[in-house]
């Protein structure tokens, strides 16, 4: 017996029954299916949103690694070389502008965490002028070693135009493991903090 013949032997109240009953079952498939197609196409977009945000995060940190890599790798490369002696390194600066230091002292080694130390040196100089003073100072600092001028006192001499008593502070700083200068003695104090950062 075909489908066919069974609907035709239904009586008219069980055909009734069955077709409230077929379109109960198409409103369903009509509105449910594509309800729940959305659910799942929704939260399949906010994963994939996840991972586009996470893909993006990801981006900006290797950016970032990079270039606290790089800034490491100038940081170490600034302190490969490190300074000579001072007082020597001073005295040739000087004698480039034709001027010369009458006395110079160094200063106990500071400590500046555990991988660096500050080498000072003063010096003193007499009836100096100032174009001399500022080129010498333009040569140290751009001498490529890890120096700076950490104390620059000037004192105008009374009745000479463009003459000046100067007493000048240059420290290098050296990182510790790397070849000193023979003429610098060691670090006396161990380092107060862990972090290797520039001085």
């Amino acid at each position: 017996m075909t489908l066919r013949e069974r609907l035709d032997k239904l009586e008219p109240r069980e055909r009734r029954l069955l077709t409230i009953l077929l379109g109960f079952l198409a409103v369903i498939v009509l509105l449910l299916v594509p309800i729940g197609l959305a659910s799942v196409a929704s939260s399949k977009r906010a994963e994939n949103q996840e991972i586009r945000d996470l893909l993006q995060s990801i981006y900006e940190a290797s950016g970032k690694v990079s270039e606290r890599k790089a800034l490491k790798d100038a940081l170490l490369a600034r302190y490969s070389r490190p300074a000579p002696a001072l007082a020597g390194f001073i005295e040739d600066a000087a004698k480039q502008q034709q001027l010369t230091a009458a006395e110079s002292q160094d200063r106990p080694d500071v400590p500046h965490g555990k991988k660096y130390t500050e080498r000072i040196t003063v010096v003193k100089m007499h009836r100096i002028g100032m174009l001399g003073l500022a080129k010498m100072l333009e040569h140290i600092e751009s001498s490529g070693h890890p120096v700076a001028v950490t104390k620059l006192n000037l004192k105008p001499r009374a009745g000479e135009p463009d003459s000046y008593e100067v007493e000048l502070g240059i420290s290098a700083f050296d990182r510790k493991g790397e070849p000193q200068p023979a003429a610098t003695p060691a670090p006396s104090a161990p380092p107060a903090a862990e972090e290797e950062q520039e001085p």
